[in-house]
């Protein structure tokens, strides 16, 4: 999927930035995973410490979606690692963007997709299956919904209540 530069897509876009139809996420993301620009169709899930649900949406087809991942923040331990970032290459995501942390550092950024989160952390999360799908959430000053598209590159982070064209 051709990529759209965020800058570019401010640049060109104030209407929907000012009626809110196109969103900036506040910048406290880092960058991993090969693929520093990525977009596409969002699919939401809040969980909190616990990644059963994360783990069964990347099982499934991606065809060029992005999964965000609303975790609270927390800062306790990671929602995504290098097998679940394996797993999301080979199903066909485009990218994770996780409210929270990630792990397998190393395994992520070998992965060909584009993985965005707070911070790492080495300890792996429970395994209770809490959560809820397709529920808007609240990331980084932004309101996101299901469906929604979003588009990540090295300046940052967009939400476009629908799909933008260059």
């Amino acid at each position: 999927m051709a990529g759209i530069a965020t800058a570019e897509a401010c640049d060109s876009n104030a209407p929907l930035l000012a009626s809110g139809d196109l969103r900036v996420l506040h910048p406290v993301f880092t960058i991993y995973g090969q693929s520093r620009m990525f977009s596409g169709p969002i699919v939401t899930l809040k969980v909190f410490e616990d990644n059963v649900l994360v783990r069964s949406m990347l099982e499934t087809r991606g065809e060029g979606r992005v999964l965000v991942v609303d975790g609270a923040g927390s800062m306790r331990c990671a929602l995504v690692g290098g097998n679940l970032g394996q797993l999301a290459q080979n199903n066909g995501w485009a990218g994770i963007v996780v409210n929270g942390c990630i792990r397998d550092v190393d395994e992520i950024n070998a992965c060909d997709i584009g993985v965005r989160a707070l911070a790492s952390h080495p300890m792996k999360s429970n395994k209770r299956g809490h959560g809820e799908k397709g529920v808007n959430v609240h990331i980084a000053g932004t309101l996101i919904r299901d469906g929604e598209w979003l588009y990540a590159d090295s300046d940052g982070i967009l939400v476009s209540k629908s799909e933008l064209s260059v």
